[in-house]
């Protein structure tokens, strides 16, 4: 267990993340003792594993008590640790709105991208779902055409900030479209932000068109299904 757990720490640091479906991160998902060995390793370094049954990808990110020290306090800081500018942030959100809410719909309800439109009577005994089934990509046309003249413009959208938020490992560009990368749904907390849109900015765009600002995001209606229906790790794809 000593290498195992040296070789998935090494593995952790040297590429932010692995998928899920890998052998090490699935053990350190279902074996307690040596999920604990994982975490006290990364926590003697300040870090921690950044974990999210509705990700494809698990990641490591800093303790919270490792911020300052780490970055400062820096006005630069206040803003990102990642050199993003408040355009690119904004530009972030944004995807990951489009991206991860209807996803995370999808994946509490065991619904595909392409559906039927059926009831699925056996859904709710199905795993968690990840990666295309669930997750659909953008038009990087529509979406520069939508919000690139407010980001600083357009042409700055498409040449450099899509291109920092993928190398930075946010999204992937394939063909004209925009992905979910390997840390959208893992490092952006799902609770926090999907609270503070539905219920801030959304809560406006909403009342405009209409439509009621629902009173329960996806997580609190996951929250209350039964322990049977919670994501199995062992019976992962």
């Amino acid at each position: 267990m000593e290498h195992e757990l040296q070789t998935l720490t090494a593995r952790l640091l040297n590429h932010r993340w692995l998928p899920r479906t890998d052998r090490l991160v699935r053990r350190a998902l279902v074996d307690e003792t040596f999920r604990l060995d994982l975490d006290r390793r990364l926590a003697a370094v300040g870090l921690r594993l950044l974990d999210n049954p509705y990700a494809a990808h698990v990641a490591v990110g800093l303790n919270a008590d490792m911020h300052e020290p780490v970055f400062g306090a820096t006005r630069e800081y206040a803003a990102s640790n990642l050199g993003l500018t408040r355009d690119e942030i904004a530009l972030l959100v944004i995807i990951w709105s489009l991206i991860v809410l209807p996803k995370r719909e999808r994946q509490v309800t065991r619904r595909d991208v392409i559906d039927d439109g059926q009831t699925d009577m056996f859904g709710g005994d199905k795993p968690v779902p990840h990666g295309d089934s669930v997750s659909a990509g953008l038009s990087e046309a529509s979406l520069i055409a939508d919000f690139g003249s407010r980001l600083g413009g357009k042409t700055k959208v498409r040449n450099f900030a899509l291109g920092k938020l993928a190398r930075l490992g946010f999204i992937e560009r394939r063909n004209g479209q925009i992905l979910e990368g390997p840390l959208l749904d893992v490092a952006l907390d799902y609770r926090l932000l999907a609270d503070r849109i539905i219920h801030g900015t959304l809560a406006d765009v909403l009342a405009e068109a209409g439509h009621e600002v629902p009173n329960a995001n996806a997580l609190d209606i996951a929250d209350v299904l039964p322990d049977d229906d919670l994501p199995d790790e062992d019976t992962e794809d």
